[in-house]
């Protein structure tokens, strides 16, 4: 087994794949397997380590491939199996890994499982896979408790023989039932048929909340978008980060050590504080845990600096590396979050009519901000597009809008279509080179041409420039498997060391001074003419 030392997940640089949004390749308006397959030289020159793909299961596409009904095929949209394999072979000729989607709270109701568990009736087999129970009241007609779906309103469903079942998300998400011994056995079933076919690991959706607390107690809080687990001074919830989610990942970490070439397991937990996530990502258990307190952290020296050292070392007294991450398809995207003024609520979409960002200062702040991530010790995860300085679809129309956020909570969130937008790749092709026709599931903005690759590669300064420089100089010291030692600054900069570079962001409005001996060798911007730092500008130097 390989060593702590060379365990390639420690540091590794891996790029997330939304399958709907990377590249069409018949031109249907929906990206696929074989468009990603014929993208990922693309990956490769811009130095990536691996790609992890979000969902691409059968599913009736209620959330987005988030609900699946079948755990061991391709959905037709992006293809087949044999896709799959070729990409999968593509992958590993051109040195790259591969990690997939695992949904295991919830499945499809379209899923066989719940379509047996509908027919079979109360107090069945079948129901046993997934959370049934009697309905309170006289006649059964109110739910079993008070627990809030996370896109809005109440949790339970009622079927037409009168139980309910449980569906932390949509209503076509059904819980599964992790306390039944079948449930179990199929995703380790699962597991093994993906890794038998050459994937590197699985990122895990909603790890936190497959087991449930036994007594079902109310919880009457609103459910909330990816943000924690509770609202302040609520008690703790019952539906999330329970103990016995830690026996099941135990269980897949055994299934996985069986298996050459460090297949891995990542953590989706939105849990805090950082010492409960890090036991996610015990010797025993999963490899790595999104950072997601991080990506959450305001545009701040002293919060950032906090951050870091109590997640490296909630991290380090595991033994597990820290895994950074700035975007995703579930968050808005960082260049266009950090355009808002600094200590504003995070945003669960945005839409026409709402307070619109600093484009300009949203993509100059993530510069500074993925300089400053990719310098960390530890694995770092990059989102399609952020690469481009890509910001979020912020006026995509109400009537095209597809996440089940959008309508289950009565229009109050805009939900995530604005980071799912379909890539462009070529400024002047049609659908900016996503496909080659002019469809695209979700409309391209028109600015999009001034982002496409083909306008950046090459170009000096460019934000793809910028980040291929950066995993380029991050590969080359070793900043991965590196050591973070802290810098004393003035209050608005943030300085530290990892092996021979100094990494400084200047968050203040005074340009800041780089020690006499310092050669720069990578900057977010350009420096003053006389060599110091702007506001918000983020440095790599030699010292």
């Amino acid at each position: 087994m390989p060593s702590p030392q060379t365990d390639w997940w420690r540091s590794a640089v891996i790029y997330q794949i939304y399958p709907r949004s990377f590249a069409d390749s018949n031109g249907d308006g929906m990206g696929d397997l074989p468009g990603i397959t014929a993208r990922l030289g693309d990956l490769r020159e811009l130095g990536v380590d691996a790609v992890w793909l979000s969902p691409f299961y059968p599913s009736p596409q209620h959330d987005a491939g988030y609900d699946v009904a079948d755990y061991r095929a391709v959905d037709p949209r992006f293809g087949d199996l044999g896709d799959a394999d070729k990409m999968l072979a593509e992958a590993r000729a051109l040195g790259l890994k591969v990690i997939v989607d695992l949904v295991p709270n919830h499945t499809s109701h379209d899923h066989a499982w719940f379509r047996e568990a509908l027919a079979a009736g109360p107090d069945s087999p079948e129901r046993e896979r997934y959370i049934f129970r009697d309905g309170r009241g006289p006649d059964g007609s109110e739910p079993p408790n008070g627990w809030q779906s996370v896109f809005g309103g109440p949790a339970w469903e009622r079927v037409d023989d009168g139980q309910w079942y449980l569906h932390l998300f949509d209503v076509s998400q059904p819980d599964l039932n992790w306390d039944s011994p079948e449930v179990r056995a199929e995703f380790v079933s699962v597991l093994r048929f993906w890794l038998d076919r050459g994937v590197a690991g699985f990122r895990v959706d909603v790890a936190h909340g497959l087991i449930k607390n036994a007594d079902f107690a109310d919880w009457h809080y609103a459910g909330e978008i990816l943000g924690g687990l509770a609202p302040e001074g609520a008690p703790p919830p019952p539906m999330w980060d329970q103990d016995g989610v830690h026996e099941i990942y135990r269980e897949w970490r055994a299934v996985l050590d069986e298996y050459e070439g460090g297949r891995i397991l990542v953590a989706e937990a939105w849990v805090q504080p950082a010492d409960r996530l890090a036991r996610y990502v015990r010797p025993d258990e999963m490899h790595q845990a999104f950072n997601f307190e991080y990506l959450d952290t305001p545009w701040s020296a002293d919060p950032l600096r906090k951050v870091i050292d109590t997640t490296t070392a909630a991290n380090a007294a595991v033994g597990a590396p820290t895994t950074w991450v700035l975007s995703n398809h579930d968050v808005v995207r960082h260049a266009t979050r950090l355009g808002y003024p600094v200590g504003e609520p995070r945003k669960h979409g945005i839409g026409i009519g709402d307070p619109q960002p600093d484009v300009a200062l949203g993509l100059r702040r993530a510069r500074a901000a993925t300089l400053q991530m990719l310098a960390l010790p530890g694995s770092a995860y990059l989102y399609q597009g952020e690469e481009l300085g890509l910001p979020e679809a912020t006026e995509i129309p109400d009537s095209y809008r597809q996440d089940p956020a959008w309508e289950r909570s009565g229009h109050a969130e805009r939900g995530r279509d604005g980071c799912r937008v379909p890539l462009p790749w070529e400024a002047d092709a049609p659908s900016y080179g996503f496909g080659p026709a002019d469809a695209s599931w979700l409309p391209q903005p028109a600015v999009w041409a001034e982002y496409a690759l083909d306008r950046q590669r090459g170009v000096t300064g460019s934000t793809y420039e910028l980040y291929r420089a950066a995993l380029r100089l991050r590969a080359a010291h070793g900043l991965g498997a590196g050591t973070l030692s802290w810098v004393d600054t003035p209050a608005d900069v943030l300085a530290f060391r990892n092996g021979g570079l100094l990494v400084l962001t200047n968050f203040g409005d005074a340009p800041a001074e780089l020690p006499l001996n310092a050669r720069v060798q990578l900057a977010s911007e350009p420096l003053t003419a006389d060599g110091r730092v702007p506001q918000d500008v983020t440095v790599w130097a030699r010292v």
